[in-house]
């Protein structure tokens, strides 16, 4: 319940700085404009960024006649979480890592690479895949694309403000300090909002994977199983696409280096940890 206020707190905040940032560059008016287009941009991400994003891996969709274990481990971990079944990919990659994607769970797709099929074992391959099973369930996907589309927004109009400065209601030219704060600090400040939303939604999907899998601890094992070959493992389709990175069960630019306000998941030790208390009933 917490991460779910947690989430809803964040999201406002950064509606509240777009805005905020549209008021210095324009006044009341300028609000509205960037109200405006943060409304069009998440409409064309909310409906275009499944099929972008499976186009940027160049993930191929499989089914029961041609991946017949793994289309049939999705399917029963589906049914157990009420969900639609959604459709299948395989992404020829050897970094272990998967992802869901989708506008809801009636359009929703799972995407694994190939990599993570030879690295996991079934029971830790079905925790992985009911944790992006989660994601739909959550709308996490929705939500994800709202907050990186907004923060892409924020860093244009910021940049806006700096280079051709900002008017007030009565349309006089804006203060350029003020200006060149806010072309400093709001990219920063969403960047921020963006990463606690993703961190916060990784916790949730990895508490409801583990309810649909019925089993925590093997969600746990994945998670240091991949996290140990995300080290040594560059993912090629996730470093030339970076914007993708949130996306993944765990961040395959990270290494395992970045940590705390500016990381895209939590640590691996401390989702392992709330896994395995899970597990033991706690």
């Amino acid at each position: 319940m917490w991460n779910l206020m947690k989430t809803a707190m964040l999201m406002a905040a950064i509606t509240a700085l777009f805005m905020a940032i549209g008021a210095v560059i324009g006044g009341q008016s300028g609000m509205m404009i960037a109200l405006a287009v943060a409304v069009a941009m998440n409409f064309f991400s909310y409906w275009f960024s499944d099929k972008m994003v499976l186009r940027m891996y160049n993930a191929q969709e499989v089914d029961e006649s041609t991946a017949p274990q793994f289309y049939r481990m999705v399917r029963e971990l589906a049914q157990r979480a009420q969900l639609p079944m959604p459709r299948v990919y395989l992404i020829n990659e050897d970094a272990p890592n998967a992802f869901a994607t989708g506008r809801n769970p009636q359009h929703a797709a799972v995407a694994a690479t190939t990599g993570i099929l030879r690295v996991l074992n079934e029971r830790e391959l079905r925790g992985v895949m009911a944790h992006e099973l989660a994601h739909v369930k959550h709308r996490d996907i929705l939500i994800s694309t709202i907050s990186a589309t907004m923060a892409g927004a924020i860093s244009m109009l910021a940049n806006f403000a700096m280079f051709f400065g900002g008017r007030d209601d009565e349309g006089r030219p804006a203060n350029p300090i003020v200006g060149i704060l806010v072309a400093i600090l709001a990219p920063l400040a969403a960047s921020l909002i963006q990463m606690a939303i993703s961190r916060a939604r990784e916790f949730e999907a990895d508490r409801g994977g583990a309810e649909i899998s019925g089993d925590p601890q093997a969600l746990a094992s994945a998670l240091q199983k991949i996290h140990r070959y995300a080290q040594g493992m560059p993912m090629e389709a996730a470093e030339r696409h970076p914007e993708t990175a949130q996306m993944m069960i765990m961040n395959p630019l990270s290494g395992g280096g970045l940590r705390g306000l500016f990381s895209t998941h939590p640590s691996t030790e401390e989702r392992v940890e709330r896994l395995m208390a899970m597990a033991r009933g706690a």
